[in-house]
């Protein structure tokens, strides 16, 4: 792939670079403000999740519909390289402790495990096929990838609990969903949460027993897919996309405390821990931010322009940066924007 056109302004910062050509931001008004975007030509379909790599200064995209892995310098944002040889890859996992990265696959070869200094691939994870959303768990040091569903013909979805240090299957829960998605881990409790988007419900999963514990319905609302959670203040944050809204869950019993209206077509919901924010970004162009007021009220702060299918992305917390993956669709070329936290 060529290298990737990029927009530079004067004053190159340490984590970013400010984007020629956008409307200056009111720093006391916007709760982001656009750092850099790096173009990506040649593509259509849709880009999936993505991962980053401090010490070594990488972000890793990965775009499902052109079966590759994009490299690009996590300080000045430009392309550096793209991994060949993926089916359809969904999730990026650096493992900690070590040199590996799993990349979640949904083809028939399944998942790879990558070593991150050469960028080469050293093992793979045998699962059933179409593994896609997948969630690392640091209270447990236990890796879970969803497998199954309708994409791949199959009428039953897997939640796999993985060591990743080893890449073995350790535990196996079946759903009869044609459509599991995200998952979120519980840090203090003994709890994870699962999207069962078919049946528009919540699953609970106790990690001990590895069974599901409670089922909770998300009424009034279809296709539940993106996942967050505010463990301290005991809320989960469900975003569905018919309609499309944020559903603010009491996880002591499941119950609606919250509705708010977020942007069409999301992939990802991120809690900002710190501020107490959710950043919801939709394919329709914008990234909807929403602050805690209490427990049970949110308001929404902006609803900050992007790009046409930049629907999914990553929040880091420890750079204060929310990236974003443009997704093309139809049309040639997407691209990765990336915020200042502000």
């Amino acid at each position: 792939m060529n290298a990737s056109r990029m927009t530079v302004a004067a004053g190159l910062l340490v984590l970013g670079i400010a984007a020629a050509g956008a409307t200056p931001l009111r720093r006391h008004a916007e709760p982001l403000r656009l750092l850099g975007r790096t173009e990506v030509p040649g593509y259509t379909g849709d880009f999936d999740h993505l991962a980053v790599d401090i010490p070594d200064h990488h972000l890793f995209m990965a775009a499902e519909d052109h079966g590759t892995v994009e490299v690009f310098d996590l300080a000045t944002g430009r392309h550096l390289r793209t991994l060949r040889g993926f089916n359809t890859p969904h999730g990026l996992f650096l493992v900690p402790g070590t040199h590996r990265m799993i990349v979640t696959d949904s083809g028939k070869r399944g998942s790879r495990i990558l070593d991150t200094r050469t960028l080469a691939v050293v093992g793979y994870i045998k699962l059933a096929p179409g593994a896609d959303s997948s969630v690392y768990d640091p209270s447990t040091g236990r890796f879970y990838i969803v497998t199954g569903g309708g994409d791949v013909g199959m009428k039953v979805s897997y939640l796999n609990e993985i060591d990743p240090r080893t890449g073995k299957l350790l535990r196996q829960l079946k759903f009869d969903s044609n459509h599991t998605e995200a998952v979120v881990p519980e840090q203090h409790g003994e709890r994870l949460f699962v999207n069962v988007a078919d049946r528009n419900e919540v699953d609970v999963v106790d990690k001990r027993r590895f069974r599901v514990v409670a089922r909770w319905p998300i009424h009034g609302a279809k296709t539940n897919l993106s996942l967050a959670l505010d463990e301290a203040d005991h809320r989960l944050f469900v975003v569905t996309r018919n309609p499309t809204q944020m559903f603010v869950l009491d996880t002591h019993d499941g119950r609606t405390v919250a509705t708010v209206d977020v942007p069409a077509i999301v992939d990802g919901a991120f809690f900002d821990a710190a501020r107490k924010r959710i950043y919801i970004p939709g394919a329709v162009g914008e990234v909807g931010v929403y602050q805690e007021i209490d427990p049970d009220h949110y308001r929404e702060l902006a609803r900050v322009p992007s790009a046409i299918g930049a629907k999914s992305g990553l929040f880091v917390p420890s750079l204060e940066r929310l990236y974003l993956a443009a997704s093309p669709g139809k049309r040639v070329g997407g691209a990765l924007l990336w915020y200042a936290v502000q």
